[in-house]
């Protein structure tokens, strides 16, 4: 259970640090609306990726042992691709800016749902890297899965949260280096991530 916690954990890091969409209009909602406006934005994964888990774990469940192996390495080459492309990305990475127009926080938390259901990052990561993990971990027992989604959306959520406070508190200090560090430290994670799930895959694990 300690290996689907510790991937939920360090996915979990990953996606909420990770550049994207849904962070572009974190911050964007931030500077726009305040802390609500933020937040809101925030928790649009736990309104969208239900549907999305639920059609992979289904689909997933029905594969025998074999193709689950091969839909293992598909999702680990992608952390490796997703890695090597965030580490290239954070050399250039700028932060997020906004007019400084305000806008109505009510609205915030459908937009940011509307943005990540669209995304295709989620059925991407779910479709080939989450699902499988939820599939074994089933085959285990509940508690594994719990193991994995609950630190990963608490870490997700929450890191989104912080990125929301932080621009509507701190805008001003928030570091461009320290931005791209973190960026680049993703990108190495996600790497090893990438060789984790593979090796875990094709070992049986």
């Amino acid at each position: 259970m300690f290996s689907y916690l510790l991937l939920g954990l360090s996915m979990g890091l990953s996606a909420g640090f990770s550049p994207g969409p849904l962070m572009t209009l974190v911050v964007t909602a931030s500077l726009r609306s305040g802390l609500r406006g933020g937040l809101r934005v925030a928790m649009a994964p736990l309104l969208t990726d239900l549907p999305i888990i639920l059609l992979s774990v289904l689909l997933l469940g029905r594969l025998p042992p074999h193709v689950l192996r091969w839909v293992g390495l598909v999702g680990g080459l992608v952390l490796i691709w997703l890695g090597v492309e965030g580490i290239r990305a954070a050399r250039k990475a700028q932060l997020p800016t906004d007019d400084g127009r305000a806008s109505d926080p009510s609205r915030d938390l459908w937009r940011g749902a509307a943005v990540n259901a669209l995304n295709p990052n989620p059925y991407l990561f779910w479709g080939t890297v989450g699902g499988p993990v939820l599939v074994s971990g089933w085959r285990l027992s509940p508690w594994h899965v719990l193991a994995f989604l609950v630190p990963f959306y608490t870490l997700l959520v929450g890191l989104l949260m912080s990125m929301a406070w932080l621009v509507s508190h701190q805008a001003g200090r928030l570091s461009l280096v320290w931005y791209r560090r973190v960026l680049t430290g993703c990108g190495l994670l996600m790497l090893g991530l990438g060789g984790l799930l593979i090796w875990k895959t094709w070992a049986g694990l």
